[in-house]
Order: C-alpha cells, then sequence, then structure tokens
C-alpha cells in the first residue's frame, strides 16, 4: 500500500469530517478517493460514529475492545478475516457486526468501498506478530 496504515491513537483520535444536519453522498465522496487506502470518521451520531472507508489490499490484524465494528460494504468485494473463523466474504450491500474484543483483519477484493459503524473514539490494538 503507498499509503501507511494509521497508529492506534490516530485511529481513535480522528474527527468527523462533516457536521449534523449535511447531506452527504457516499458515492460522490469515494469518488474523490485516491488513495489505495483512506479511512475517515464522516459522523458522529449519538456515542458512535460513521466511517468511510476506500481501499485495496490487506488491513492489519486488530480488534477493538470497547466497541462493536459493523461493516456495511457500498462498492466492491470485503473479506472479513475473525481469527478462528473462517474468512466471510461480503459483497456490495452485505454486512456484518465483529464483537468488541475479537481479533479480524480486512482484505478488499479490488477496490472496496464500505462503511463501518462503531464507538466514538473507539480503541484499535493492532497485534502484528504470530498471526497466520
Amino acid at each position: 500500500m503507498d499509503t501507511p496504515f494509521p497508529t492506534a491513537e490516530e485511529y481513535s483520535e480522528q474527527q468527523a469530517l462533516l457536521p449534523p444536519l449535511f447531506k452527504f453522498d457516499v458515492k460522490a465522496l469515494q469518488v474523490l478517493v485516491k488513495e489505495t487506502y483512506r479511512n475517515d470518521v464522516l459522523l458522529d451520531v449519538n456515542d458512535h460514529c460513521i466511517r468511510k472507508s476506500v481501499f485495496e489490499g490487506e488491513y492489519r490484524w486488530h480488534q477493538h475492545p470497547d466497541s462493536d465494528e459493523c461493516f456495511l460494504v457500498v462498492e466492491g468485494s470485503l473479506q472479513v478475516e475473525v481469527l478462528g473463523w473462517e474468512t466471510i466474504e461480503l459483497g456490495s450491500w452485505q454486512g456484518i457486526v465483529v464483537p468488541a474484543g475479537t481479533v479480524h483483519r480486512t482484505r478488499a477484493v479490488g477496490r472496496t468501498v464500505n462503511l463501518t459503524f462503531e464507538r466514538l473514539a473507539a480503541k484499535a490494538v493492532f497485534i502484528d506478530e504470530g498471526i497466520e
């Protein structure tokens, strides 16, 4: 990937790009992304947020100890690998909830756009060794 992944601190400290009552178009926003990895908090909703992720390739193994994470694929195909489970493949308009504390990683099959719903400032714990 030509764009480095965020650190755990950068991930949890990211602020929403859009204010309340702002009409947004996910399709129009994703077209602007030229990087092979881009993950932004779009909106805050109560004590949760909606992220827009556009990427190609594989993300790092990680877990969120304090938040479930819901993936909804908007475009493309997303594989969700969960430690100890079979890989789950999602197509456009399909989703899954990964429970808090579950070690997982995502892999985009080609360019993939997904929305992620999680707790505001969700902690991310990256697991870089010993999993394959």
